[in-house]
């Protein structure tokens, strides 16, 4: 018997989990404090990019990825 689990996910959960692990990734290979920096930094650059209408469409996913990042980072 194999002791690693597979974790099934709902269609409608598995962007959030790949997402999740993506970040994970970036977060193992890159260390916690410069996560957290990284994240910080795509959360300011995503709001400023969303100043604009048509930034909109890249800043808030770029926003909302540097805050999952930066929480990746703390937790």
């Amino acid at each position: 018997m194999s002791s690693m689990h597979k974790h099934h996910f709902s269609c409608l959960l598995w962007p959030f989990a790949m997402l999740w692990h993506l970040l994970a990734a970036i977060v193992g290979l890159t260390g916690r404090f410069i996560a957290m920096i990284l994240g910080l930094v795509f959360m300011f650059v995503g709001v400023i990019i969303s100043l604009t209408l048509i930034g909109a469409i890249v800043g808030i996913p770029m926003a909302f990825i540097g805050l999952l990042l930066f929480l990746k980072g703390l937790f």
